[in-house]
């Protein structure tokens, strides 16, 4: 197996969990991290419970920047805290290694392209359940891993090298061929979720029953922006994902907003608004949505 060196920002829920699993496949993993966070890892490495992997306990390095190459950086951090995270990350250090965005929406692959090569960032979107209980202690409660991997503008071989990395440490990778549809399907059912789920403080189940109607108007006008931008996708599709998720599915936007966090509502309701505009697409539901959880002060 060939060794690679990934760099981490952002170890929480979903990076954590990336980084336990790549070292413990016997790759080297630099997580990038403030400085209580990285003395921590350094100290006592990261430990997982998951369903999945069962429950183990994996060295990692730690520091607060980058400070040499590295083959992949995978971006974890929320949209509300990327611009101070990337400090963490100068361009000369990180050279030609592919940049792997986590993050939800669809406007961060050019805004990171300003900033790194544009042919090396690789936006993938990833499907798994796992928390962060205490820095170092990441609690994995899916029984899957799933990553879609994209790059419009990357080297195929450099993106499938890295998905040989992923999928060697356990995570189901695929690279896909088309990265807006990749990030727009993700969207599709995004948005609907987070926007109505943190509107009404309601469980996935009480909002397809309570607000069947706003849903179905908000799956249809998503998926209408999402056609616009080259993306198509089947709103029966999407509504028959909801109906079969838990009913107790909260959206992460929704977690943020019962534990005071910001919320990541301009990363998916205002570039969803901001998409629709550009396209002429009315989307008069999501429109309100977004402007009664401002009102609200998120």
């Amino acid at each position: 197996m060939t060794k690679h060196t990934v760099a981490i920002l952002g170890p929480g829920g979903t990076g954590g969990l990336l980084a336990a699993l790549l070292s413990r496949a016997g790759h080297r993993v630099v997580c990038l991290a403030r400085q209580a966070t990285a003395d921590t890892l350094r100290g006592t490495g990261i430990q997982v419970r998951s369903r999945q992997f069962g429950d183990f306990t994996a060295p990692v390095e730690a520091d607060t920047e980058l400070r040499e190459p590295v083959d992949a950086c995978v971006i974890a951090v929320k949209h509300t805290t990327l611009d101070t995270a990337l400090t963490r990350v100068p361009p000369a250090v990180l050279g030609d290694a592919l940049v792997v965005p986590l993050l939800n929406g669809v406007e961060h692959p050019a805004a990171l392209r300003t900033r790194y090569r544009p042919d090396r960032v690789a936006p993938a979107v990833i499907r798994v359940e796992s928390t962060r209980l205490t820095p170092g202690l990441i609690e994995h409660g899916s029984d899957f891993v799933d990553m879609d991997l994209t790059g419009d503008t990357a080297p195929r071989p450099r993106l499938e090298a890295l998905a040989a990395t992923l999928s060697s440490a356990g995570v189901t990778t695929r690279v896909l061929e088309d990265e807006t549809t990749a990030l727009w399907s993700k969207m599709s059912f995004l948005a609907p979720f987070a926007l109505l789920t943190t509107r009404y403080d309601l469980p996935l189940g009480e909002i397809r029953t309570r607000h069947r109607e706003e849903l179905e108007a908000l799956v249809a006008e998503t998926t209408a922006v999402s056609r616009a931008c080259g993306a198509p996708t089947d709103p029966a599709r999407a509504l028959a994902r909801y109906d079969t998720f838990p009913p107790a599915a909260k959206s992460s936007m929704q977690r943020d907003a019962e534990a005071d966090r910001p919320l990541e509502l301009d990363a998916i309701g205002g570039a969803l608004l901001r998409a629709a505009d550009r396209h002429g697409v009315p989307v008069p539901v999501a429109a309100r949505l977004v402007r009664e959880l401002r009102a609200a002060g998120h």
